[in-house]
Formats: C-alpha cells, structure tokens, sequence
C-alpha cells in the first residue's frame, strides 16, 4: 500500500510496514463502526478485513486524496451496507424457495419430493466424506445448533479451531453440493 505523493518511490519494505502501521492504528475503530452497522462482531471484523485485503491487493492502484482515516471508514460503510444488501437478496431468494417447496409438498408434487429425497442422500454423502473431526464440529453447529464456545467447550479444542473447522466443512460442502446449493441455504443456513 503506498501513502505517498505522486512520483515519489517508496521501497516495498516501507510500504508494508506503512499498511500495517494504518491496519493497526485504524483496526479497532473500524471494527467497532462496523459492529454498529451490522450489529455481528464476527462479520464486522470480516468486512474490515476485506477492506484491507482489497487496499493490499490494489495498493499500487489507489491514490487517497483525502485522510486514510476518513477514507477507511467509508470503504468500510460501503462494504457492510454491500453485505447488508447481499443479505436482503439471499433471504428473499430463500424465502421464495421454501414458499416454493412448501407447494410442491402440499400439492403432492413428486418432482419436489424427488429433488428433496436426492439432496437428503447427497448431502449425507458429503457429510460422510468431511474429515470427523470437521463433520463431529458441523453437525454439532447446525443440527444440535451449539454455539461455537458449548463446541469448543464440549470437544476440548479452542474456539478457532471450531471457526477452522466449520469453515473447511462448509467449503467442502460448497464444492460437493453445488448443484443443491439454493436448496441447501435454506435447509442447512450456509
């Protein structure tokens, strides 16, 4: 990332100590804004560290003509109210999929049987074939719907690990059920 003026050259060594100076001066403060707007602790922290993600991965082609500060706080409020928006669309695309289900079901429509009967086999195909340890941490997230500390606290393993691994079960579970993914955002709250 580079807080320079034009047509001065600064070695990449600065520049990374220059972003991690600004992540860790302007971290905390951004978290908390995005706290406000999302009400979530953990997809606030995510959309800051998106923010940063995406000034690191283009920070030879940003020029900040205003303060950082000012400039971090409104990509921050573009990304949570992105999120926010993204939210709105997916649950009412999940909304009109349950409505959907629910008339196939009760009009005895057996192609929605069929469907529903085949993502039940594959997604217990996929369950099967997650490592145990990440399938005992899944299941126990959103079949007994545990929250991560009752998880780590039943299992003897920290919180990150329980965050570690409901992420690689939820990849793999992506990957393997593509196919049912409307089906399975509505069953399952991926």
């Amino acid at each position: 990332m580079e807080f320079r003026h034009p047509g001065t050259a600064v070695p990449e060594i600065e520049n990374s100590l220059t972003f991690e100076q600004v992540f860790k001066t302007h971290f905390k403060g951004l978290h908390a804004y995005a706290c406000t707007l999302l009400k979530d602790d953990v997809m606030a922290e995510e959309m800051v560290q998106n923010v940063f993600c995406k000034l690191w991965e283009k920070s030879g082609d940003i020029t900040i003509k205003q303060s950082v500060s000012g400039y971090l706080y409104r990509a921050v409020y573009h990304e949570c109210i992105n999120y926010i928006r993204h939210q709105k669309v997916k649950a009412t695309h999940q909304a009109h999929t349950k409505y959907q289900m629910s008339n196939d079901h009760n009009t005895g429509n057996t192609s929605g049987k069929v469907i529903l009967r085949e993502l039940e086999e594959k997604l217990e195909q996929a369950l099967q074939a997650l490592p145990e340890k990440c399938r005992t941490v899944f299941q126990l997230s959103r079949f007994e719907e545990l929250k991560y500390q009752e998880i780590a606290d039943r299992l003897d393993i920290s919180i990150k690990t329980v965050e570690n691994q409901m992420g690689k079960a939820l990849r793999l579970l992506r990957l393997n059920l593509v196919d049912f993914l409307p089906l399975l955002l509505i069953l399952l709250h991926l």
